[in-house]
This record gives C-alpha cells, sequence and structure tokens, in this order.
C-alpha cells in the first residue's frame, strides 16, 4: 500500500503543477495552450483535457494544434485550456475537484472517478445531461435514438446521461492493438515470427545476445504497472486477463488465479535474464517509441497507427532494411487461438466530455460538444479540413498528402492528430473510412486481421452501467486491489518477494474484498441480460 506521506506528497505536487500551469496560462497568451479573449458577446469555455501524445509529439499545447483551432473558430466559442502532465491526469483530476475551481468542461473517463459517474453527478461535480441533450444537443440526440445498443451503454444505471461520449462507428475500429516485433532482425536470425511464451523467449534472447538489444521487449508502465499488458498480451497465454473477463458465463478477477502465478513466474525469469525492459515500471510513450527507434527494443505491444505507422518510416529512413511486423497474441501450445487480445467497447468511456456543475453556460457548452456528432462536425473530427488534410472524391473523403507524405516528415498519426481527433478520442462517433486510410502500411493492415483473430469478445464482460452504491464500493474495493495488484506484481516480478508469496498475495486480495467486487460485477451482468 502507498502510505499517507506519499499520498500527501503526491498531492502537494500536483497542487504546485496546477498552480505553475495557472500562472503560466495568465502570463503568456501566445504558446501556452490558452485561447485569446473572446470577442465581445462571445462565449468563453475553459475545457479540461489531456492532449493526446501524438499531438503532443508535434505541438506542446492544444492552442497551438490546427482542430482545435478550427473547432473554436467554426463554432464561435473560444476556449481556455487547462492541460495536466501527460499521463497523470487522473491524480490531476483528484486536485482540480478538491480545489472546487472547476472548468467548464472535463474531458475525462469518469467510470474511473471514485463511485463512477453516477457518484462524480450526485456529488455535484458535473451535471446530468438527459435535459440538455434532450434541447440543445439534436445531433448526438438523433444518433442515440438510432443506435439504442449504444444508447445502452453511455447512460448509468439509473437513465443518466453524464458525457457527451466518445464512439467507435464500425466494428473494425475496436481492435487496434497488438505485439509488434523487429521481422528484420528475426529475418537476419533465421527465426520465425513467435506464436508461443517458448518462441518468444528464444526470439528475445535472441535479440539480447545477437543484435545487442538493452531491451528487447519493451511496454507501457504508466499510468500503472503493467498497463502494456491490460489488453490480454503474454498474459492471456496462460487463459487469463490480469482484470475482470468471463469464463463460461461467470465473472472472474484473473490476477488472483493460478494462471497469473504462472506469468509472474515467466516474467520474472525474463527479467531477470535482461528479456525485459528494466524501467518496466516507468516505460511512458516517449521512452517506448524511443526504445523501438533506436534498436534498443525489438518488440512491443502497441497500436498499428501510432506504433508501426509511426516508427516504420522513421526507423526505414537511415535503415532501409528496418520492418515491424505484428505479430499474433502468445499462447502456449502450437496451433492454440489466443483466448484474449485487445478488443475496445464500441463506447468505452475514454474521451466523454462532461459539463461541470460551476459552468455558467451549459447550453452553450452542450451546443460546442454536439457539433461533433452533426454531418459537418462528423467531417472535422475524423477528416479535418477540406481542401486542406482531405479531399472529397466521388463522396469518399480522401486524405491529402499533408496527412499521409507530410512534408515535414510527419508520421501518418502525427499529421492526423494535427487536423482531426480520428486517431484518438473525443466527442464525436469514429468514422472507419478514417482508418481504411490511416493504415497505409501492409503490415498494419495485416495486424488489424492479425489481431482482432482472438477468442476475446468471448471473454469481455459488457458494459455494466452500476447503481450509485454499487459503485461506491465496486469503486473503494478495486482502489485498493489494484494498489495491491499492481504493487505485488512488480515486486514478483523484480525479485523482491519470492514466488511462495503469491498464495499470501491471493489471501490479501480476500480480505479486500475482492470476492465481493465480483458479486458486484455479476449483478450488475445479471440487469443487462434482463433489459
Amino acid at each position: 500500500m502507498r502510505s499517507r506521506t506519499t499520498f500527501t506528497g503526491m498531492m502537494l505536487f500536483f497542487s504546485l503543477m496546477l498552480a505553475i500551469s495557472a500562472l503560466t496560462s495568465c502570463s503568456s497568451p501566445s504558446g501556452n495552450g490558452v485561447a485569446a479573449e473572446p470577442e465581445p458577446g462571445g462565449i468563453a469555455l475553459s475545457y479540461w483535457a489531456e492532449l493526446n501524445g501524438n499531438a503532443g509529439s508535434v505541438r506542446p499545447t492544444f492552442q497551438e494544434v490546427p482542430f482545435f483551432q478550427e473547432w473554436q473558430k467554426r463554432t464561435g466559442v473560444q476556449l481556455k485550456f487547462i492541460q495536466p502532465p501527460s499521463n497523470q491526469a487522473k491524480e490531476a483530476l483528484n486536485v482540480l475537484l478538491a480545489s472546487g475551481e472547476l472548468p467548464d468542461l472535463i474531458e475525462f473517463e469518469w467510470s474511473q472517478f471514485p463511485g463512477g459517474p453516477v457518484k462524480a453527478v450526485k456529488d455535484g461535480y458535473i451535471i446530468r445531461l438527459n435535459d440538455l441533450i434532450d434541447n440543445h444537443a439534436p445531433n448526438l440526440k438523433k444518433y442515440l435514438s438510432q443506435h439504442p445498443e449504444i444508447d445502452r451503454q453511455v447512460k448509468t444505471d439509473d437513465g443518466s446521461y453524464y458525457v457527451f461520449p466518445f464512439i467507435r462507428g464500425d466494428d473494425l475500429l475496436r481492435t487496434y492493438q497488438g505485439p509488434i516485433i523487429r521481422k528484420d532482425w528475426l529475418n537476419e536470425l533465421n527465426l520465425q515470427t513467435p506464436e508461443t511464451i517458448d518462441e518468444w523467449y528464444t526470439v528475445l534472447k535472441a535479440f539480447k545476445e545477437k543484435k545487442g538489444a538493452e531491451a528487447p521487449l519493451t511496454f507501457l508502465g504508466v499510468p500503472h504497472a503493467l498497463f502494456g499488458i491490460e489488453g490480454g498480451g503474454f498474459v492471456g497465454a496462460f487463459g487469463i486477463k490480469k482484470g475482470f473477463y468471463m469464463d463460461r458465463g461467470r465473472v472472474k478477477f484473473g490476477a488472483m488465479e493460478e494462471g497469473y502465478k504462472q506469468f509472474l513466474t515467466t516474467f520474472r525469469q525474463w527479467y531477470e535474464e535482461g528479456l525485459i525492459d528494466r524501467n518496466i515500471a516507468t516505460v511512458d510513450t516517449k521512452t517506448m517509441d524511443s526504445n523501438m527507434i533506436m534498436g534498443r527494443s525489438g518488440a512491443t505491444l502497441w497500436n498499428a497507427g501510432a506504433g508501426i505507422g509511426k516508427w516504420q518510416p522513421l526507423v526505414q529512413e537511415k535503415d532501409p532494411g528496418a520492418l515491424f511486423e505484428p505479430a499474433p497474441y502468445p499462447v502456449l501450445n502450437k496451433g492454440e487461438r489466443p483466448k484474449f487480445g485487445q478488443r475496445s467497447y464500441a463506447y468505452e468511456g475514454t474521451g466523454g466530455v462532461a459539463i461541470s456543475s460551476k459552468s455558467k453556460h451549459p447550453e452553450e457548452a452542450a451546443r460546442l460538444l454536439d457539433y461533433g456528432y452533426g454531418p459537418e462536425g462528423h467531417m472535422l473530427f475524423n477528416f479535418g479540413v477540406e481542401g486542406v488534410s482531405y479531399t472529397l472524391e466521388n463522396g469518399y473523403p480522401k486524405y491529402t498528402d499533408l496527412i499521409l507524405r507530410n512534408p515535414d516528415k510527419l508520421a501518418p498519426a502525427q499529421a492526423i492528430a494535427m487536423y482531426s481527433r480520428a486517431s484518438y478520442f473525443g466527442p464525436f462517433v469514429q468514422d472507419v473510412r478514417y482508418l481504411e486510410q490511416f493504415y497505409t502500411l501492409p503490415q498494419q493492415r495485416r495486424a488489424a486481421k492479425l489481431w482482432a483473430d482472438t477468442e476475446a469478445d468471448q471473454h469481455m464482460l459488457p458494459q455494466l452501467p452500476k447503481t450509485e452504491l454499487e459503485s461506491a464500493e465496486f469503486s473503494a474495493i478495486m482502489n485498493d486491489v489494484t494498489t495491491l495488484v499492481d504493487e505485488m506484481s512488480l515486486k514478483l516480478i523484480l525479485g523482491v518477494e519470492p514466488m511462495s508469496a503469491f498464495d499470501g498475495f491471493v489471501s490479501q486480495l480476500k480480505a479486500l474484498r475482492i470476492e465481493r467486487a465480483i458479486e458486484i460485477q455479476e449483478q450488475a451482468l445479471a440487469r443487462a441480460r434482463r433489459r
């Protein structure tokens, strides 16, 4: 568990960061992510959100990104952005909420809020949106009425809307991540693309010993430990996921299963032999990019766009033979179909924008956010500005060379993030036509098919809205459980604790009432099945 001293220190740190951000945003109107004062009679809204990594790698603030400039221009609303430190949104939001000084708009995954969105509404942080959507968001209202299965997902158990949601508009958009490997290294070493855990061990060992890779396998370790394997990579080979999943109609929590012990034992050995990044707990997207581009690593778990699409042109420029290829999700035995793999929901909670209770302009905020669900907004959010970032050819929006062959050498993922929000999240419906062009490389298109070839859909819990009491109890349990799982997983992988401590770890999970959390999930599942 984190000590009280550590928590207090973190709170002071984030308070300081927010204070510095507020001071700099007031003192420097250019290049700081804050909009100029609105014209007389215009509306200015404050907008709290974390800047996407692809956009942030090109322009450090929202206000410098052409998309956000265009959104303001078209809607006539000036946006004053409040930007938390990268990968620290959850902690920064806690500080923001505690301050009582809330912006008009807050973009956050509200399912992560203690007590869930129901609690956030009841505690007066954000407002219930039903009336606003009925009266001031005709585009979103129309979409939800035409897609009742999505409508059910974006509401709480009591029927409340709480965000303007990010929605994946096609099934093909739900899988975008998986294992990526340096195929040119495999070819050089006369090795096949690994499928089993044993084959992965052989490959990673060869990458270390024969290619000099300092961190043969790297993956995200922030915002929390083992974040990169949450989709089921490697851990799924042992028949479980780290978190909740379905097994023969019942809810299970993977970290307390025997398969998780087997996974930790494997990664402990790999870490001891230097096959996994030594900085396992601190790898962020910038570190991972650097690892893969500089050849410090030869394999990872990441996206077809922000990974393969970003790294391939950069590395190939210096090394024409470089080749990043997708690999299947690992299994234990040859010929098995992966049980788990990254698979998102049509509505996952990420990228939703809530209106705070402190907003003096909720109706204007609703109209601004509704823009992305209308015909014109849909095109801006997915493709940018016609004649600049896309052109229409027989009704089909085609990205221009500014996006696909950027003159400033931006990867497509970076260029798209400059002119639209299609490659990440926001208040709009993602268009599959973006993906059809975003994947410019053949290995990206292979990745989409390969990574989707799993049994993930059979083991996903449906979106399960919980009652206020359930959400509060569930969050209280899972805050402690998640902390314990992350801390103990690292200790076992790093060798700080012996593997014999796993049984005690499971006992601790039970003491923290993980079985009650499973019961709450099953109660919500039973209600969902009755609807």
